[in-house]
């Protein structure tokens, strides 16, 4: 088999092993109570299980592994970033924010129950995230739950995700410039992925000086995702996508398509791929999943 071969086929059984770890997880985290809350739990299965690239828990576990952190831990703490990444998803398709109808193929949250319970299915996605961190479960010592714990926290916030969203709906009345949109994607993005690779790393015990390169990796896949996003938004299928398109277009919103055209944005995409798998030269064959998955970041159709 050739070596591409065996890098992609190492990266299908990577998506498909994560993606069964973290539904098995949140099943086990969420049972659905006999009372009123449900509706509420049923919600938060339905918006956490099955579906989705996984692409920050196979981050993190794939960092976690590079230095000998037991699967079991590092399953939990991307259970954590998932709970994360799902609560965003609930709450970006809300009415208010983005107001989509469809995600991953069948209908957001809140059409498919109702905005309050949508709204509350989100916050408590949130809530679980940390309840997951701070268990002893993840780590007998409260130093690396607490950075973990902060890590999260820092990433998912209004110096990350949540300060990224801001500043994309300002996008929608406002012209901005490369710098800008630059700085509004590695928040909105890529600070949950550079968390994913910062709490594998975390768990490994790796010291802050240590990291540097993952970081830097981190922060290369995090810019050539979203200019992928970009270019899916533009020319994808919405079969495939599962999800709206070209509604960046229709809002006029600034983007790296939009400033660079599509060609120019798909060179800086591989540009910043092969520079992230640069990143990553001082680790031998344990690192080729970290390099598969940035080469999957622009190759993928979803």
């Amino acid at each position: 088999m050739a070596i591409t071969g065996v890098v992609d086929g190492m990266l299908a059984s990577g998506l498909e092993r994560i993606g069964h770890e973290i539904d098995e997880a949140f099943d086990a985290y969420l049972p659905v109570p006999d009372d009123s809350r449900a509706r509420l739990i049923e919600a938060m299965r339905y918006a956490a299980i099955g579906g989705g690239k996984r692409i920050r828990p196979l981050l993190l576990t794939a960092t976690a592994d590079l230095y000998g952190v037991d699967r079991e831990i590092s399953v939990r703490a991307s259970v954590a970033i998932e709970a994360i990444h799902a609560y965003s998803l609930i709450h970006d398709d809300l009415p208010c924010m983005d107001d989509d109808e469809l995600r991953r193929g069948k209908l957001t949250v809140h059409k498919a129950f109702d905005e309050a319970i949508a709204i509350l299915a989100g916050d408590s996605l949130h809530a679980l995230a940390f309840e997951i961190l701070v268990d002893p479960r993840v780590s007998g010592d409260p130093f690396v739950r607490t950075e973990l714990v902060s890590t999260l926290a820092k990433a998912s916030g209004h110096e990350g995700m949540a300060g990224g969203q801001m500043m994309d709906i300002v996008a929608e009345t406002s012209e901005f410039d490369l710098h800008t949109v630059t700085r509004l994607q590695q928040l909105k993005t890529g600070a949950l992925l550079g968390a994913a690779v910062e709490m594998g790393a975390i768990l490994g015990r790796v010291p802050l000086d240590g990291r540097a390169h993952l970081r830097a990796y981190a922060r290369d896949i995090g810019l050539a995702f979203q200019i992928a996003d970009d270019l899916l938004d533009l020319k994808g299928d919405e079969q495939k996508a599962g999800k709206a398109l070209r509604k960046d277009t229709a809002q006029g919103k600034q983007t790296f398509v939009s400033l660079l055209g599509p060609e120019r944005a798909q060179d800086q995409a591989q540009a910043l791929v092969d520079q992230a798998i640069g990143h990553l030269a001082v680790h031998g064959e344990e690192a080729e999943l970290l390099r598969a998955i940035a080469r999957f970041i622009v190759e993928r159709d979803r």
